[in-house]
């Protein structure tokens, strides 16, 4: 286990800017490179370092999931001078885009300058009917992530989102009508497949990152697809994001501390769901739950369920309550679909039961 100790910035000449690349130069990201590609600016310090200085203790070696973008290649410049040798680049390869191969191209030439081992996973994150192409983009990157560092034997793998990014989430589950959770934003570090995840950039915009960048002969790439307003995202960032800056300047570290202020509470609200949960017991008797408060009952509810791997909407959650109220005889039945199955009565307690197959009877 280590933490990052600071590292000195040893003095070089002036560079020459950095080598943003659009995808069209990015297949050519090896030649031409400026002789110096390890150096850093002089008197420039990465905002990145700051940030994972302060991270407690990590598990080395560690992954970077490195896309090839500004804020990732930030990120796997600052980790490599932190743990030199303790670092390993993981790019995913979704292959959505014509320019995904010279974005591969570009992470291999700076990972080769760095001296940092590179894995290039390729994934299927092709989209269900009715399902979100973003979210099923982002599943299988996750999975992907976990599984290279759970074969690479890395102690976890960093993240580079930053505070923009944050700022969307949160806009995002405010449309949304999203509950604490929603509102809680991304999680500093957050474990997903056996495999531990950091998130040490919340606090940094986007724009230090990439204003830093900008002046070292590192070569990165714009993905285009950023640029792309049918994804709700990205007509955030480019609409949302401006008028907030000009209307309110502080507007990332007000959103970051509201997000802390809906993650300590939503934290609250899971251990008191956990003694509820002791109380009413597993699975749920009815009668101890109708003599729970509503908003106790409603939080229990929405973590037992959570349990089931189902997540209620507010109008089946609410629905749910109203039958629980009404259960005062023992012929009463309840037959509620939530998530992808169904809530029964099963004498004196609550069932669920995933798919739509029968639920037993009373």
């Amino acid at each position: 286990m280590s933490g990052c100790k600071a590292m000195a910035v040893l003095p070089t000449p002036k560079p020459t800017p950095a080598n943003r690349l659009s995808p069209a130069q990015a297949a050519g990201a090896g030649a031409g490179r400026p002789e110096s590609a390890n150096a850093l600016a002089p008197d420039s310090v990465n905002p990145a370092l700051p940030a994972l200085q302060a991270l407690p203790y990590l598990a080395l070696p560690i992954g970077v999931a490195y896309s090839g973008g500004a804020d990732s290649t930030a990120l796997l410049l600052a980790a490599s001078q932190c743990w030199p040798g303790q670092i390993q680049a993981i790019h995913i390869h979704h292959g959505l885009q014509a320019a995904a191969d010279d974005f591969v191209r570009v992470c291999q030439s700076v990972c080769a300058d760095r001296k940092v081992p590179l894995h290039v996973v390729q994934v299927a994150a092709g989209h269900a009917p009715g399902e979100s192409p973003e979210d099923a983009a982002r599943r299988a990157r996750y999975a992907a992530l976990a599984g290279t560092a759970t074969q690479s034997g890395l102690g976890g793998v960093l993240l580079g989102q930053h505070a923009d990014d944050q700022v969307e989430t949160l806009l995002l589950a405010l449309s949304r009508g999203a509950g604490l959770p929603g509102l809680s934003g991304m999680a500093p570090q957050f474990e997903r497949g056996g495999v531990m995840f950091y998130r040490p950039l919340l606090q940094i915009s986007a724009s230090s990152l990439r204003g830093w960048l900008m002046q070292q002969p590192i070569a990165f790439v714009d993905d285009p697809t950023n640029l792309d307003e049918r994804y709700t995202r990205n007509r955030i960032r480019a609409r949302l994001l401006p008028a907030l800056a000009e209307a309110f300047p502080q507007f990332r570290t007000t959103f970051a501390r509201s997000a802390r202020h809906a993650a300590q509470a939503q934290a609250l609200l899971l251990e008191v769901a956990q003694q509820d949960l002791l109380l009413v017991g597993l699975p749920p008797a009815i009668k101890v739950l109708q003599a729970l408060s509503q908003p106790r009952q409603a939080n229990l509810l929405r973590h037992w369920l959570q349990l089931q791997h189902a997540t209620p909407s507010a109008a089946q959650l609410d629905q749910l309550m109203v039958q629980i109220s009404a259960c005062r005889t023992r012929g009463h039945q309840i037959r509620l679909k939530v998530g992808g199955g169904h809530v029964s009565r099963v004498s004196a307690v609550l069932h669920y039961r995933a798919g739509a197959g029968k639920s037993a009877e009373q």
